[in-house]
Parts: structure tokens; sequence; C-alpha cells
């Protein structure tokens, strides 16, 4: 046992850590010297050495990095990391203004601002003010558990500097590496003749993600934080701002460029003041984010697709450089679309080395006067694809040549096809085009279709240069022998993807048409098409007017169904997939002559439901032909409340909207099908 004295020592030395740790790498303002820290930052190592039961994960002694992983496992965010909208021009954050001041009925609206960091986004728990774990981004809903990697930051606190921290409470924000830590780590690449990176955010992701802590340990990275997520036994402030002041007395690295600004005069006004003083910042960014500063309101105006309402995210203009076009090449996209890209000799654009380059099309290229050896301006906004935007004529050399599209693609030397009205050439080869079927498998097994895990890229590369697959319907005759023959296939591998394939074959009808791939089917339109239609026999049949009775599908998306079915090979590969067994259950079809106030109606959930969960009345509501959206506005027919509803539910009832308690819904929802 320690003893309670020992225990008590440590424990306050742990803390005093933290706090000059907060005052030397996120204030700059140390208060006491480097060999008074290590005389304290010994004392604890002793103490810890002694009584080896005081090691605790977030100890100041163990952020020199812990076990080598072997691999980073999937995290599922409890609320979803998204993304924000990007506005490049004052119109679209005139009109983003507008908008919110529009939706809330008020005629100014207050925000805070900061500047839009250009690093790896994370996610951090801490429970009872301990930190537990944390993750990156990922795709928004699942991230990568990078908690080892995490602890090693000198900027990110350990534990709260709180007396009643919060029960639980998600920190978001930004891994990066300041510029001055970005040089020093080049140049120690460059003195062991190893590889420099092209910018801090690429050093810092990398650094993130080493499965070895004690590099992440060595690589200085930094942290801001930036938003709250989810928090449980925490008094939530009333603001984004006082969001944020908490943040900081929990010894929280901010921006200290944040600010709160009225109106879209103090939005444009921060943003030209933050370019001006871009380059003297410690850090890069890419640009300025603005958020609707009540939390309130930001609850009330909620989220459009992947996307909050209430922010948004002005990029600074991209940066151009000049260089020479070498080549263009023709890449083949998973539609058969396809698209030149400009082989360049390689030159530094917003930090990053480019050698390729999108010229979207070859009217593009006819229209921008491009060829081949000409000097040209490449431009890159942030994460965009870098494009050519013009050519500098002035130093064309003689020897340039005109760029000539293929006739033939330049994969499987199908047919090129280009449409009269459309501005892209398209291979016919469609699923025998190796460049389509890889692209084709990798989309007919992503999460939100076939949902087939452990199928990847390389994966399908392997299977599909191996001439296992040539078509979806192939993945169901793969057995053990053909997996365990692969590069790198263990046994348990080969046997953990069959299982994953034959489980696949119990799907939905929404998630198998979308699976398919079909041009300008989404998910969104898959599920409209399932819902309408309802067997796979009304789709194959339906004609153009039938298709178009389906919401949202016009005249486009009509004739991108008709010329998909209309292809023998495409309907081979469907009677393949359904005779091997992929099926779905039935979908109960809207009745034709229904009365019911749920077709075609918009409904808002909100609250607890007695017995439903949101998922369930979701589902249920789309099923009668009914949609669902996450905030009240005007087109809102009925809103839908449990216990607990909030701020919808208020603003139901100043609307006049009417809301409906689950046992009237399912008195709705029963007369609907008993129809």
């Amino acid at each position: 046992m320690v003893p309670a004295d020992i225990a008590a020592s440590a424990a306050s030395l742990r803390k005093l850590l933290e706090y000059h740790n907060h005052r030397y790498y996120v204030l700059d303002a140390p208060q006491i010297s480097d060999a008074e820290y290590d005389r304290l930052f010994r004392e604890l190592q002793d103490l810890e050495s002694r009584y080896p039961e005081l090691i605790m994960p977030n100890s100041p002694t163990q952020r020199v990095g812990g076990e080598i992983v072997a691999t980073f496992e999937p995290v599922n965010h409890r609320s979803p990391m998204l993304s924000l909208n990007n506005a490049f021009s004052e119109a679209e954050v005139v009109a983003f203004d507008k908008r919110i001041r529009e939706q809330l009925n008020l005629p100014q609206i207050e925000y805070a601002v900061e500047p839009k960091f250009d690093g790896l986004a994370v996610n951090l728990v801490y429970e009872n003010g301990q930190f537990v774990s944390g993750a990156t981004r990922g795709d928004g809903y699942v991230g990568e558990d990078v908690t080892a990697n995490l602890r090693t930051l000198p900027a990110l606190p350990m534990m709260l500097a709180s007396d009643c921290p919060p029960a639980r409470i998600e920190v978001r924000g930004e891994v990066l590496m300041l510029k001055r830590d970005f040089a020093a780590l080049n140049a120690a690449q460059r003195a062991k003749g190893g590889k420099e990176f092209a910018n801090p955010r690429n050093a810092a992701a990398g650094s993130l993600r080493q499965l070895n802590p004690q590099v992440t340990a060595t690589r200085r990275l930094y942290f801001f934080a930036y938003a709250v997520g989810l928090s449980e036994g925490w008094a939530s402030p009333t603001t984004q701002a006082e969001a944020m002041a908490q943040l900081a007395d929990w010894y929280f690295p901010l921006a200290a460029e944040r600010q709160v600004v009225e109106g879209v005069e103090g939005l444009l006004a921060y943003y030209r003041r933050i370019a001006e003083i871009r380059d003297e910042l410690p850090f890069d960014i890419d640009g300025v984010v603005y958020k609707v500063n009540e939390l309130d309101l930001q609850r009330l105006l909620g989220f459009v697709s992947r996307a909050p309402r209430f922010a948004l995210a002005h990029k600074f203009p991209a940066q151009e450089a000049t260089t020479q076009l070498i080549d263009i090449e023709v890449q083949v996209g998973r539609t058969g679309a396809l698209t030149p890209v400009a082989r360049l000799a390689p030159v530094p654009v917003g930090g990053v080395i480019v050698t390729y380059a999108t010229l979207h099309n070859e009217d593009e290229i006819r229209r921008k006067d491009i060829k081949i050896g000409d000097w040209v301006n490449v431009r890159r906004a942030g994460d965009v694809i870098p494009e050519v935007v013009s050519v500098a004529v002035m130093k064309r050399p003689a020897t340039v040549r005109d760029f000539v599209m293929p006739s033939v693609c330049p994969v499987c030397s199908a047919h090129i096809e280009r449409l009269p009205g459309e501005a892209v050439a398209r291979c016919t080869g469609g699923l025998f085009c190796a460049a389509q079927r890889k692209q084709a498998l990798l989309h007919f097994s992503s999460r939100k279709a076939m949902n087939i895990d452990g199928l990847g890229e390389k994966l399908i590369d392997q299977l599909v240069d191996a001439e296992l697959v040539h078509n979806p319907a192939d993945l169901y005759r793969l057995d053990f022998q053909d997996l365990i023959a692969l590069e790198r296939m263990a046994e348990k591998s080969a046997n953990n993807l069959l299982t994953a394939i034959h489980h696949s074959k119990q799907t939905s009808f929404a998630r198998f048409i979308y699976a398919l791939g079909i041009r300008h089917v989404g998910e969104q339109t898959a599920k409209d098409l399932a819902r309408h239609l309802g067997t796979l026999a009304n789709l194959l049949a339906a004609d153009e007017q039938i298709l178009q009775t389906v919401p949202e599908v016009g005249t486009v998306v009509a004739k991108s169904l008709l010329h998909f079915f209309a292809e023998r090979h495409n309907l081979d590969v469907i009677n393949k997939l359904t005779e091997a067994g992929v099926s779905w259950p039935a979908v109960t079809l809207p009745a034709a002559n229904s009365t019911s106030p749920i077709q075609g109606k918009v409904f808002v959930i909100t609250g607890t439901l007695p017995t439903l969960s949101r998922e369930e009345a979701k589902a249920e509501i789309e099923a009668a032909g009914g949609k669902v959206a996450g905030s009240v506005s005007k087109k809102t027919d009925f809103v839908l409340a449990g216990t607990d509803p909030g701020s919808k539910f208020t603003k139901a009832q100043t609307m006049g909207i009417i809301i409906l308690q689950e046992a009237q819904f399912m008195e709705l929802l029963s007369g609907y099908q008993g129809e």
C-alpha cells in the first residue's frame, strides 16, 4: 500500500507539473526555471519508481510514449465530427449571414470567429477530469484511436484544472506542427539523409499516426481546442465564446486571435485582418471560421447534409505557381469518365510539391488554349485538387503540341463516346474495363453500399489483377483457396472476408440500388427509388415517365437509369447477384389512393419518444412517404415530440405547427397502413 502522504505528494506534483506545462507550452510565460521544472519532474519520477502503483497513464512522466501498436483501432464518434461548408468570396459570406438572419428572424447576429487551422482534427474524451481517449476525425463518424500518441503532446492537458469537472466531456480541436518545429524537423531529416515533409500539416498527420508513440513524442506536436462535443454533468455555457473561455480555464490551448464580432461587417473585417497577419502566425492556416455565438441558436439552426448551418469556413484565395506542363495523361474514373491530367515539372504550391493537376475535360483544354510543353499557372486551394488555371503564353516554346483525346480507352481499349451536350468523354467498357471495375467494386463494397468489411482498395487491386473478380457478382463466388493465395493474406483474414461477403447478402433494396454505382444515383435517390418502386422488377420495367414520378428524379437521373439498365452486361451482373443470394426485405409501397397526412409531408422529431428510437420513427415516416428534416421551418408540417423536446418544440408552438405525441403519430400511421 502507498502511504497516504506519499500519494498526496505525487498527486500534488502531477497537478503542479501540469500547471507549469500550461504556462510554458501554451501561455509562453514560464514561472519557474528549466532547472526547477526538472527538479520537480525528477521528484515525481523518484516517487513513481519507489511506488509503481502511483504510475498513471496521465502522469507527466509518461509523455515520452508507450508501447508500439500493431494498428489503430476504429472509434465510433458519439456525435459526428462534421466538416464545414466553404466560402471563397465575400458574396458567399454575405449570403451566409443573410440566410442565418432570415432563418432566425433576427436583424443582427453575433458570431464567434477564429483562424482555420491547417492540421488534423481530433476528438478528446475526459471523464471526471481525466483524459481517457482520443481519436482522429476519420470520415466524421468513425475515426482512429490515437490515445497513446496524444498523451505525448505537452500542450494537451492530461487532467482538467477543476475541482468539479464534468462527468464526461468531449473536447474537439486540431493537432498541428508549429512552423518553427516543422523547420527543425526537416533540418533533422536532411542531416540524417531522410525524406523531408512537404508541409506542417503532412508532418503533423504523419507524426500523430505513428504506430510507435515514442516517435510521436519526438515530433513536437501542438494542439488547439475549438469546440465542445457531447458532455454529461456539465452546466453548458450559453455561448461559443463562453465555452472556449471555460476550456482555457481548464488549460486547453486556444487561438489568441479568436474574437466575437457583430454582423457580416464584423466577419469580413476579421477575415481581412487575419489575412494581413497570416504569414506572421506561428502556425499554418487556410482561412477563418465563423460560428453563430449563441449555442441555443446553433441548435435551432441545426445541420444540413454533413455540415452545420450555423458555421462557415471562409477560405483564403488560392495560391498559384508557374511550371512546365510535361505531358497530358488520361485517367479513367469509376463511371467511365475520362479526365485529362497534367503531368508537371515539380513545383511548390501552398506548401505542397505539385506534380499533377486536373485539366477537367477536353473543352477546358481548348478554352484555355493549353498545349503540351506550355508553361502554365497552377492553383491549389486548401485540400482541393490542384488545377491548371491559365497558360503563360509569352513563355510558350516553339516545340509545343496539341492534346488529342484518345479514341479508345487507355485501360481496356473500348470505344470512347462523348454524347451531345456533355463535356465529358466516357469509356464504353463499363464493368469490363479494369479501371472501372476496381472503382465500381470499391463503391459496391463501401460502408453505405453493401458494407463488405475488410474489402479495401489494395485487396480489390489484387482480386482484379489476379483475374479472380471481373464484376461485383464474382465476389460471391470467391472461396478460401482463392483468397489464401493472395499476397499477405492470412487464414484468419481470408475467413473474416468470406464471412463479411456472406453477411452482405442480406441488405436493403436501397443499398443494393446505390451499390450498383449508377451515374447520378446517390444514397438518397436510391432510397427514394426503393421506397416508391418497391421491387427490382418494378425498377427494371420502369420507363422515363414512371421514374420521374419518384421524388427528386428528373430527366437526367431517369435517362441515366434507363441507359444503365439497357446495357446487357449490367443486367447480367444484377441477375448473377440475385442468383448468388443477395436479397432484401420486401418494401411496403404507399397505397395509391392514400389520403394520409403522412404522404409527402415534412416531419421534425424532437425529444425522447416512449417506445420508438429516432431512427425507427424516421424509417416509419419515410416508408409512409414522408420526409424527416433536422430543424423546424416554414416547410415543416408536423413535429413528433417526446419528453424533453427542447427548442424545436418551442419554435413549432410559436409557428403554429401541428405537434404529435407518439400515440397520435402511431394512430395516423395505423390508419394509413389500413387503407
